[in-house]
């Protein structure tokens, strides 16, 4: 077992020093501090890709943060306010990913309805004989399975 460590940086020393930008492993914090909004923005902007990032703040402090919090949707799959990301619930409206390293393609996510995603690839069939076409695009419909034809959900023959 690793023992648990928590460490302090100032911004400035964190923006000149490239090898605190790494991720590490195990029970492990480094909270920076920033002198200023201008400062938490830029040091939001040398992160590499995160899953997360969580704004701890009342609605009238937000509002005085937009920049920040911009800084931060363009480095996080999922900006949660208040919160904590623990506890992903598998839901469709749920992100578990974001901007590379986070994970390997940012339009998909680990988690939830969508995930399968990440293991499938598009291909189209074109004038292709509907007996030589895969079931699930049998105009008779073999599987009974819902489609999306001509823009319609349907699980009817064709």
């Amino acid at each position: 077992f690793a023992r648990q460590a928590i460490t302090t940086v100032k911004g400035k020393t964190f923006l000149e020093n490239a090898t605190l930008h790494q991720e590490v492993f195990g029970p492990f914090s480094m909270v920076v501090q920033c002198d200023d909004a201008e400062q938490l923005e830029s040091v939001i902007s040398e992160l590499e890709g995160q899953l997360t990032g969580t704004v701890i703040a009342d609605e009238n402090e937000a509002v005085n943060y937009s920049g920040v919090i911009e800084a931060l949707k363009n480095r996080v799959g999922r900006v949660i306010f208040n919160g904590v990301p623990t506890g992903v619930e598998v839901c469709p409206s749920m992100l578990h990913g974001g901007p590379y390293p986070a994970s390997t393609d940012s339009r998909f996510t680990a988690v939830g309805i969508h995930s399968i995603k990440r293991w499938v690839r598009p291909i189209s069939y074109q004038d292709w004989p509907n007996d030589l076409l895969p079931d699930e695009l049998k105009n008779e419909n073999p599987l009974a399975i819902t489609r999306l034809v001509n823009n319609e959900q349907t699980n009817r023959k064709l």
